[in-house]
């Protein structure tokens, strides 16, 4: 059974000899009336506080599962561009590896060529060298020939 302020306030007592005296019997239960109000208010708002704080708790808990479900987002993202980066920088060496190679084979392509053209032009001066020396020693023979004839 319940009891309220206004019960307490109310009550009636049954009188006999030399009964309680009712203006102070009348006062305590006002007394008591009124801390029974306040404890009944505190009690009312300690609830509400108890409903809002439930309330922010069940609100917390679902920001932080959508945090949660953030962060494994963030980090399947972060895996997925550390492997993307990974394959692009294998990509970019296989290519740098291969530019490497065409340049060297194009430089040692060159190097043939410019051996050769070395080699052709060292036979030129060769060829030249000898058919100056021809030419000369036709004239030499000529002076001679025209020394000796004289």
């Amino acid at each position: 059974m319940d009891l309220t302020p206004l019960d307490v306030r109310y009550q009636e007592f049954p009188t006999g000899l030399r009964g309680y005296q009712k203006e102070a019997v009348r006062s305590y239960l006002a007394r008591v009336a009124e801390v029974m109000e306040g404890l009944i208010q505190e009690n009312e708002g300690l609830k509400e506080r108890l409903r809002a704080l439930e309330e922010e708790v069940a609100r917390l808990k679902e920001a932080e599962g959508e945090l949660k479900r953030a962060v494994v987002a963030a980090e399947r993202i972060a895996r997925e561009l550390k492997a993307q980066a990974e394959r692009e920088a294998e990509l970019i060496k296989k290519e740098a590896l291969a530019a490497k190679d065409q340049v060297l084979k194009e430089a040692a392509e060159e190097l043939r060529r410019l051996k050769g053209e070395v080699e052709r032009v060292k036979q030129e001066k060769t060829l030249f060298v000898t058919q100056l020396k021809a030419l000369l020693q036709g004239y030499l023979d000529s002076l001679r020939h025209l020394e000796g004839g004289s």
